[in-house]
């Protein structure tokens, strides 16, 4: 395993992230236990969950993949020191969390004791904004040209992002979390952040999870490029398209069981005749060099200048084990010359 480290924090993490948002719906604690242990035996020291998982996010399943994790960690409690414990708060919008009110500094409170609680821990290494207050790029229904920046109130903005800022604060004091992380966030963001923190001498965010994969390269070169020079973490969730890049989805194919298969999710991620196109393109791409869809987009996603750890979740042992070999494949001029002509020819089917 390889590792790098996360932004500015100096903490070391696996450049392979284990991803958790499938257990407490797909997978039940034997199977998360299973992948914790066999994750962490390959060398993987980083774990992500949320208090809105499991997925697909429902009043019934919330904070159950943070319960599971504490159910793991009460019976390792040795292995506590060895990870980096990674969750986030869940943003506006989720009726079932907090009435779907804005995240403010009194409820971002009790919502890290609550996380606590559940993970059955002192502390968290990183805690994240999983999406932010004002309108989501990535949570947010709109089309192209019909987001209303101008109707979002910038002051008004800022001055929320500083009061969370001081309840992270007091939280860092506090011992309860370690770092401060940003999720869904745009370039607009992370900068009022940045600057905010510096201006009030409070924590500054040492990362940011945003969806990329071949299929979603939106933040390349733009955000990806600030979080270099600002020594900011990217981490990419959802590398392998919401398992789109499979090609267990194509031509409408909906095998039961599958993140595609629960309603919630057909409407977050995208199956047109443009994503069904770019994914048998890349698949074809993929054999041509003898190797896997999945294993290629993880493998390219590795190399990418800038990302710090990849996201991964697996609903079987099989798909985990494949996804951590991918981290291990070298990649050649010419595998990468033809992603890089793919990426030309299906610049955003996602």
């Amino acid at each position: 395993m390889q590792y790098s480290v996360l932004g500015s924090s100096k903490l070391k993490i696996s450049r392979v992230c284990l991803g958790s948002m499938t257990w407490g719906c797909q997978n039940n604690q034997a199977d998360a236990d299973a992948q914790l242990n066999y994750a962490l035996a390959q060398g993987v020291n980083f774990i992500d969950t949320a208090e809105m998982y499991a997925i697909p996010p429902t009043a019934d399943t919330y904070g159950s993949t943070e319960r599971i994790i504490g159910n793991w960690l009460s019976r390792n409690p040795s292995k506590r020191s060895d990870i980096v414990l990674a969750s986030k708060m869940a943003g506006n919008g989720l009726a079932h969390v907090r009435g779907g009110g804005d995240m403010t500094p009194a409820t971002l409170l009790q919502a890290v004791d609550a996380s606590l609680q559940r993970l059955q821990t002192d502390y968290l290494d990183l805690y994240q904004l999983h999406w932010p207050n004002r309108v989501s790029p990535h949570f947010g229904k709109h089309r192209v040209g019909r987001i209303g920046f101008s109707a979002v109130n910038g002051e008004q903005q800022t001055e929320q992002i500083l009061g969370l800022l001081q309840a992270l604060h007091s939280c860092v004091k506090a011992g309860k979390i370690r770092f401060c992380g940003l999720s869904n966030e745009t370039p607009w963001g992370i900068s009022q952040y940045l600057q905010l923190s510096t201006q009030h001498n409070l924590p500054r965010m040492v990362s940011i999870q945003n969806e990329f994969s071949p299929l979603h390269t939106k933040d390349w070169p733009y955000l990806i490029e600030q979080c270099v020079h600002e020594n900011i973490a990217y981490l990419p969730w959802s590398p392998l398209a919401g398992g789109a890049l499979s090609g267990k989805y194509l031509n409408g194919a909906r095998p039961q069981g599958t993140r595609w298969s629960m309603l919630q999710r057909n409407g977050l991620f995208r199956d047109t005749p443009q994503s069904n196109s770019a994914i048998a393109a890349f698949t074809a791409l993929a054999h041509s060099h003898s190797m896997s869809a999945p294993a290629l987009a993880l493998a390219w996603i590795n190399q990418v200048d800038g990302v710090s750890s990849t996201i991964i979740g697996a609903t079987s042992m099989a798909q985990l084990q494949q996804n951590l070999a991918a981290f291990t494949l070298p990649l050649t001029d010419a595998v990468l010359d033809d992603v890089a002509l793919f990426l030309q020819q299906y610049p955003a089917p996602f």
